[in-house]
């Protein structure tokens, strides 16, 4: 028997009849048949579809991908602005810090508040599953830097707009010329700083300068201030105190006699006691120290209401060469 096909018709060769006859397909031939039609349209869609998704972009992809490419471009030209802004906000501080402050004498902002961080290791964590994060954590990070700089500094202009409106009254207050008169600079005994004590002949800390003069001799207020104190006290004798604001306060020790009274307002050059021996003393003469925010400081940085620099000069030369106090 011969088989014989014809368009996917199947015939046989029938000897005894002499001739072809159909041969229909059994239904379980007719299920492989299907399957198998089915699973090579499966195929070739599955093939199709793989291509389009991978190979071939759609209009909507296309799109996205473009919008992607411009925000990565506008995250680095935003990212070179706030270095441009950071570096402008730099310069502005350190003007702030070495000018304005110095100026008008105020505490500076350290730097650890300037530039301090951000609390929190998991801060930035939510921007990690971005595209492209350590570009947006790095702006992020920048723009949370200037925001909190910017405020630090806001303030400190506040304070020093505020500064700048009370200036002509700090300046009454500030304690700029000596507490006794010493035109010839030959009343200066001894200066700020390590001085040998004249009693146990140990180095020590001078927090003040000695000032000789014969007993009797005036003081006089060195700023505009308010007496807060005026009493015997341990090593100074009579002691004066006088709180002038702004963060400064004056002392003066050894006094003969009080001419103030505590509570009283006094002006710069007003006569406040008189010069004596009292206390912690080995001669007559004033000891004058001079107290910024509740520390100690040199006082001959505050004569520049009284000396001409060349004054000045002399005055810093006689003080360093005295290494022995009064008191």
């Amino acid at each position: 028997m011969k088989l014989f096909k014809s368009r996917k018709t199947y015939y046989l060769y029938n000897p005894n009849t002499l001739n072809y006859e159909r041969v229909y397909p059994s239904a379980k031939d007719r299920f492989f048949i299907v399957l198998r039609h089915l699973s090579i349209g499966i195929a070739i869609g599955v093939g199709i579809f793989f291509i389009m998704v991978y190979a071939v972009e759609s209009p909507r992809e296309s799109l996205m991908q473009k919008e992607n490419k411009l925000l990565q471009t506008q995250y680095e030209v935003l990212s070179l602005r706030l270095n441009e802004a950071l570096s402008v906000l730099n310069d502005i501080q350190l003007r702030d810090e070495n000018l304005y402050r110095a100026i008008f004498q105020t505490e500076s902002i350290p730097e650890s508040v300037r530039k301090a961080g951000f609390g929190g290791t998991n801060r930035y964590e939510h921007l990690l599953t971005l595209s492209n994060p350590d570009l947006v954590v790095s702006t992020t990070q920048k723009m949370d830097m200037l925001s909190k700089q910017l405020y630090i500094q806001s303030n400190s202009l506040e304070e020093l707009i505020h500064l700048g409106k009370n200036q002509e009254e700090r300046l009454k207050c500030i304690p700029a010329i000596q507490p006794i008169s010493n035109k010839d600079l030959r009343q200066t005994a001894s200066g700020y700083g390590m001085r040998i004590d004249p009693i146990y002949r140990t180095p020590r800390f001078h927090s003040g300068m000695d000032f000789s003069a014969k007993k009797g001799t005036d003081v006089y207020a060195t700023g505009n201030g308010v007496v807060t104190f005026a009493s015997w006290k341990q090593g100074y004798g009579n002691c004066l105190v006088i709180k002038h604001g702004f963060g400064y306060e004056t002392l003066y020790g050894h006094l003969d006699k009080f001419k103030a009274r505590v509570g009283q307002k006094v002006t710069r050059g007003e006569v406040i006691g008189t010069v004596g021996n009292t206390g912690k003393s080995t001669g007559p003469h004033l000891h004058y120290e001079v107290m910024v925010r509740g520390k100690y400081d040199n006082p001959a940085k505050y004569y520049f209401m009284d000396l001409t620099p060349e004054e000045y000069d002399r005055m810093i030369q006689i003080a360093e060469n005295h290494g022995q106090v009064m008191d």
